[in-house]
């Protein structure tokens, strides 16, 4: 257990230190490269048949768990047997690559260097490499909602939903979420192509995120507190907005972050070139701001440093009550 506790912490570190260098080799582009060869193989556009791509998208989901979980746990078996050192260094990378806490803050501020110097082409460009919306007939306000919110909402889906799966399964459980992450934004679409072959890989995303997404919030209102933020307004905001969405999870950070901030988020959005109506997030206390990037990462960290605190602490805890 006290391997498993420090790999835990220093893969956290880790990602807090490097984030994920461009270039560098990573599971989730494994994931994905895996995910796109099994999604040429089994969906056929040209004839389309709803039941078959129900299955197969089932088929997919399964064969990708059963190999995450097959490879990664012969690798953390072997790095064990050889030597526990060997097993918690291994444990403490493959956490370190699971966790996008610097990732995140990193491709975001990159929207928001670009807003403060009025380069509102690059900052299109920059957000665009971040959230699933089209982003070419946004306005700098717009550019700028679009990145508050995928910092809000990845609080639980890049941070504290991956790092909460390796505290209670090690970085295979955690590999295994960022598998389920990695094809829902892949196929997980309520559009014509992915509509049933998706579904599979929607509903699993919805069932691993329902209980971390209400953990997230729980952390990040306290963060909110702690932080200096509007806590008070957050929660207002949180209690009222947090099943604002069409996904039962993906409202619920993005309601504190919004209370938090005191500004207005969501709201309809462009996918595909389709309009989708979506009811708003919070109350425009004021107008919402570049700066606002840079608060959000700020409550961001707060929430990751919450999380790995409290998680710390209940396996030390776990650890010391059991012997």
């Amino acid at each position: 257990m006290i391997y498993h506790i420090s790999a835990f912490f220093f893969g956290f570190i880790l990602d807090m230190i490097f984030g994920d260098p461009h270039g560098f080799p990573h599971p989730v582009r494994l994931m994905g490269g895996l995910i796109s060869e099994l999604e040429k193989r089994l969906l056929d556009m040209e004839n389309r048949n709803p039941d078959r791509e129900l299955k197969n998208g089932k088929l997919l989901a399964a064969a990708v768990l059963l190999s995450v979980s097959a490879v990664s746990s012969v690798v953390f078996i072997a790095a064990y047997f050889a030597h526990p050192i060997f097993g918690a260094c291994a444990e403490a990378f493959m956490t370190y690559q699971i966790l996008a806490a610097k990732g995140l803050k990193s491709e975001s501020m990159k929207v928001f260097d670009r807003l403060e110097r009025d380069n509102l082409s690059g900052a299109r460009k920059e957000v665009s490499m971040i959230v699933g919306r089209d982003t070419d007939n946004l306005d700098a306000e717009g550019v700028t909602k679009a990145a508050v919110e995928t910092v809000a909402e990845n609080t639980s889906d890049g941070v504290v939903a991956p790092m909460l799966y390796c505290a209670v399964g090690g970085p295979v459980l955690g590999l295994m979420y960022k598998a389920v992450n990695t094809m829902d934004s892949m196929i997980g679409y309520k559009n014509d192509k992915y509509l049933y072959f998706g579904r599979a890989a929607a509903k699993l995303d919805d069932a691993a995120n329902f209980l971390p997404a209400r953990i997230s919030a729980v952390f990040m209102l306290f963060s909110a507190f702690i932080g200096g933020f509007d806590f008070k307004n957050a929660l207002r905001i949180y209690k009222r907005d947090r099943l604002k969405h069409s996904s039962p999870n993906s409202a619920h950070t993005e309601a504190v972050c919004a209370g938090a901030l005191g500004v207005r988020l969501a709201g309809d959005a462009v996918y595909f070139g389709k309009t989708v109506k979506k009811p708003f997030i919070g109350e425009a206390l004021r107008k919402i701001e570049p700066e606002d990037i840079r608060r959000a990462n700020r409550l961001m960290y707060f929430t990751a440093w919450t999380a790995e605190t409290v998680c710390i602490l209940v396996m030390l805890a776990t650890w010391l009550i059991g012997g």
